[in-house]
């Protein structure tokens, strides 16, 4: 365990520390999913290499994810096991990033498809070395039920300022005084973005307190150990989906996070062409007010609530009680997506924000009790590993949804190149699955995390007779 899991309360400076690391975790995949519009609005991309674009990488971060996490987890080193591989992923996602969009219309589009492609698998690769023992981090800085909410919502809220601010690129990218076109503006402001956010990744691996492993007796990393890695690899998953809680909130998880990502991917096209009849200009700052409002409800909105309601209902019930405000939200957003009355669809925003605001909040604080259930049962200490498995869940549905929206966009027929007018069914599939694709699957996850069972007074309990045992072998 970290040298911080003795302490009840975390220093401020390390909270916030860990929630800078956050942003450059929450920012790249914002202004990504923002820049992706061009593939297919600039640079003529079809449905499928949008869907492949959008699936292939995140399911290649998705296998390393794991295998990192087993090295961050046994890695011995004087700087701890965490912080070096924060600091080379924070670098490679910066570089990788700027290269990966410097894209022009006049190569052919397979070029342009094999020279995004590839590079953005260097990116993902980064984002593993980086995500993983970040990640990591925050579940080992203290083993305090409570506290464990205040780490993961002061990182959440530093996080959501992505959102905030990502959503105004649509309207710097679309607009002529600043760029020429949108396949010009995606070259130059992915610098703009990647070089403050790869600093912000950096800061965690600085700042945040680790201690020395060099004397750790963990499982030996070397070529010679590699093929029984993977199986202890494979093993640690095993023991880990054995705690049904753990099974319960990865489920969840996925279900939310696929769900709404499946939607978000299509909010420029909705937005553009249910509101708009397919004038990018004529929509102005409405599809940017969409995310910016919709992140600002989440920061000073949502994760006050939720953080307030676990201490007063519990996690469960405060993650029940948050998914079932989004489900009116999603709702709501059906009925008010009004042509002509732009403004109408932010009355349902402050709604529609529980789901994902909620979402990393409780089932990161969750994971970290879930960490100490696998300790008393295993007597082993697996942040990374779990961490993996967790966020490997979210990328596995990230990756998912990314196809789906290519499936979806394909299924309805929408053609960018048309005006509404000219396809109002197809525009009428894409606000139906925008409004109704999320509902299907917060009420699964609802439903699966109905009977969740970690409370307050059994991870208490396990806390205490972890700490037994830590001063009986001390002794």
């Amino acid at each position: 365990m970290s040298n911080l899991a003795s302490y009840k309360k975390v220093p401020l400076g390390q909270k916030i520390a860990f929630g800078i690391g956050m942003f450059a975790n929450q920012m790249f995949p914002a202004i990504m999913g923002i820049f992706m519009v061009v593939l297919v609005q600039d640079l003529g991309f079809p449905g499928w290499m949008w869907g492949v674009i959008f699936f292939a990488p995140r399911i290649f971060d998705s296998i390393t994810d794991p295998i990192m996490g087993f090295i961050s987890d046994n890695t011995k080193s004087k700087w701890g096991r965490r912080r070096q591989y924060v600091l080379a992923g924070g670098v490679v996602m910066g570089v990788s990033y700027i290269i990966m969009w410097q894209l022009f219309k006049e190569n052919s589009l397979q070029f342009n498809f094999w020279y995004f492609f590839l590079w953005s698998l260097v990116f993902y690769l980064g984002l593993t070395l980086f995500s993983v023992p970040y990640v990591a981090m925050g579940y080992e800085m203290s083993d305090d039920f409570h506290e464990r909410t205040n780490i993961m919502a002061i990182a959440q809220f530093i996080g959501q300022w992505a959102w905030v601010i990502a959503p105004w690129f649509w309207v710097i990218m679309y607009d002529p005084e600043w760029f020429p076109s949108a396949e010009v503006a995606v070259r130059q402001l992915s610098v703009w973005v990647a070089i403050p956010c790869a600093i912000c990744a950096l800061v965690p691996a600085f700042f945040i307190k680790s201690k020395s492993t060099l004397d750790e007796d963990y499982e030996p990393l070397n070529r010679a150990n590699i093929g029984s890695s993977v199986i202890k690899i494979y093993d640690s998953f095993v023991e880990a989906f054995k705690i049904k809680e753990f099974r319960k909130i990865c489920a969840a998880t996925f279900l939310i996070f696929n769900a709404f990502n499946t939607v978000a991917a299509l909010t420029f096209f909705v937005i553009v062409y249910k509101l708009f009849n397919g004038d990018t200009e004529a929509s102005g700052i409405w599809v940017s007010l969409f995310g910016c409002l919709g992140a600002l409800g989440t920061t000073f909105i949502v994760i006050p609530i939720v953080t307030w309601m676990s201490k007063v209902l519990g996690k469960k019930k405060a993650f029940l009680v948050s998914q079932g405000i989004s489900l009116l939200g999603y709702i709501m957003l059906w009925f008010l997506f009004v042509p002509g009355k732009p403004w109408m669809y932010i009355i349902a925003l402050p709604f529609f924000s529980f789901g994902i605001g909620s979402l990393f909040t409780i089932m990161m604080s969750m994971t970290a009790d879930i960490i100490d259930v696998d300790q008393l049962n295993t007597g082993k200490r697996r942040e990374g590993i779990f961490g993996a498995i967790y966020w490997w869940m979210v990328k596995v549905g990230f990756a998912i949804a990314g196809a789906l929206s290519g499936v979806i966009i394909g299924v309805v027929g929408f053609n960018p190149d048309l005006a509404t007018t000219d396809q109002q069914s197809a525009v009428d599939g894409l606000h139906a699955f925008f409004c109704f694709f999320p509902v299907a699957g917060t009420l699964l996850a609802m439903y699966i995390m109905r009977n969740y069972n970690i409370t307050e007074e059994s991870a208490g309990e396990v806390r205490k007779e972890l700490n037994k045992r830590k001063v009986e072998n001390n002794n």
